[in-house]
């Protein structure tokens, strides 16, 4: 007698960031042969120098403020002078220290990323891969791929999760030093003077944010009207506000046209003439993605205009066997995201039953002081009429819980469907919004009412409390 044993699938993944991951988890749960292939480390920029260091260094920010906002609770910090009276001490902060512990804390988080996927039985093989035709892929040794040793993977499903790096531009080149990108951030050995920061997106509005905390002076140069030209419009109000009230400098409808070392630091030169001039410029102008050198049009992967890779729902390329997830793909840049399509990619390979992504109800977080979060529809798609809808905006000022603790910028704003009051959108402006957002993502994900929102309860007092606030004040939206 004799027996037919079915061969494991093999699954090639390149890139190790969360889309990487999460898929190598998912596969190995699922009995598949996995085999990841990262260059610089397991949980690739996101974990070691995009996503865990930023937020690192936003947190250290955020005490920094705390220490200097405790004198309106009643905490007051001062040391006695030779005179015996009083003298209130200087925040002090050694950004040599704070990078050291952020970078350890980003090596840390990858090492137990790779020990989690080492325990899971997944095959990690380190350097440069690319698509060999459809079914396998080569892995070469050194980042680039400059190598001569490689090894060949034949795969039944390949997953590309190779992430995007920070887009230049010829007239401001990086150096490193004086000219940054926001990976070359954490070689400072301390707070810059004055820290330039052009592009006024994400990633220029939070460390904008951050190093004004930290205690430097900052300028943000922005193209358009307004700092977050994609964000909520009442959201992004309020960033600009909190910013130039903070000392902030913000140049809005002023484009860079050059950045250039100076003896004393860097000067930028606007399109209409003007200059600034700092000790540092940051340069945080959007992403590009990882695509280059991958041997896609070689295997017939489609990508669109900028080099990204074009998926469907669940994370399939053009050809059915290679699957992309991450910032790689035409989908949202999030690390949230990423994961979900990892995981999508490969229970949609194997078979698994999946849900396709639905990217409408995907929660967003920008980690400014505040930080604004956001869910689902947004106001400005209701004024097109792209949907029919109602919007309710609650000031925190007016919440309880915000008195205690002196919040006096930010908002709960609720969007629900006209007709049911059905929930289908939601920003929230405010200290930790990127927690308070999730009862609203609940909410938006398994279609909720406003009623039914405001049915549940909440602590009181509480800032989730303004939340359902809003939804009472919506009861009759669907009338």
């Amino acid at each position: 007698m004799s027996y037919e044993f079915e061969r494991k699938q093999r699954i090639a993944i390149i890139g190790g960031g969360p889309g990487g991951y999460e898929a190598a988890l998912a596969g190995a749960q699922q009995g598949a042969e996995v085999t990841l292939i990262e260059r610089v480390g397991v949980g690739g920029a996101a974990v070691l120098t995009d996503v865990v260091p930023s937020k690192s260094l936003i947190a250290t920010a955020e005490a920094s403020n705390s220490i200097r906002e405790a004198n309106d609770l009643g905490v007051q910090f001062f040391v006695r002078g030779e005179n015996g009276k009083p003298l209130h001490p200087e925040v002090a902060i050694n950004l040599a220290a704070v990078n050291k512990r952020l970078l350890a804390l980003a090596r840390e988080q990858s090492e137990d990323m790779r020990a989690t996927l080492l325990k899971a039985g997944v095959k990690l093989l380190s350097g440069h891969g690319r698509l060999d035709g459809r079914d396998a892929v080569i892995v070469s040794t050194g980042d680039d791929g400059s190598g001569t040793d490689f090894d060949r993977i034949e795969a039944d499903t390949i997953v590309l999760s190779v992430g995007g790096s920070p887009r230049t531009l010829p007239s401001m080149m990086p150096d490193g030093e004086r000219i940054l990108t926001w990976t070359q951030l954490y070689n400072l050995k301390s707070v810059p003077k004055h820290l330039i920061v052009v592009g006024s997106g994400v990633t220029g509005a939070e460390f904008a944010s951050a190093y004004r905390a930290l205690g430097a002076e900052v300028t943000l140069i922005s193209s358009r009207d307004q700092v977050l030209p994609g964000e909520d419009a009442d959201a992004a109000a309020v960033i600009e506000n909190v910013f130039t009230r903070n000392g902030m400098v913000v140049l809005s409808k002023s484009r860079a046209a050059s950045a250039e070392r100076t003896d004393a630091g860097v000067l930028v030169t606007l399109a209409d003439g003007r200059t600034v001039e700092g000790s540092h410029c940051l340069i945080a102008v959007g992403a590009v993605p990882n695509t280059t050198g991958l041997g896609l049009a070689e295997a017939g992967v489609q990508l669109d205009e900028s080099g990204h890779i074009r998926v469907n729902r669940v994370a399939r390329t053009s050809i059915p066997n290679i699957y992309a997830a991450g910032d790689c793909t035409t989908e949202m840049p999030l690390a949230s995201v990423a994961s979900m399509m990892g995981r999508t990619a490969v229970y949609h390979a194997m078979g698994d039953a999946v849900k396709p992504i639905e990217v409408r109800n995907v929660a967003a977080n920008i980690f400014t002081q505040p930080e604004i979060a956001t869910v689902g529809w947004a106001q400005k798609e209701i004024e097109e009429g792209l949907r029919r809808g109602e919007v309710y905006k609650i000031p925190l000022e007016g919440n309880p819980r915000a008195k205690m603790m002196g919040i006096t910028d930010g908002f709960v704003k609720l969007i629900a469907s006209r007709g049911t009051g059905t929930v289908i959108g939601g920003v929230i402006v405010g200290p930790k919004a990127s927690e308070l957002i999730f009862p609203l993502t609940l909410a938006v994900e398994h279609g909720l009412t406003v009623d039914e929102v405001a049915e549940a309860f909440t602590v009181y007092p509480s800032l989730t409390g303004s939340i359902t606030d809003a939804a009472r004040a919506m009861h009759k939206v669907h009338y």
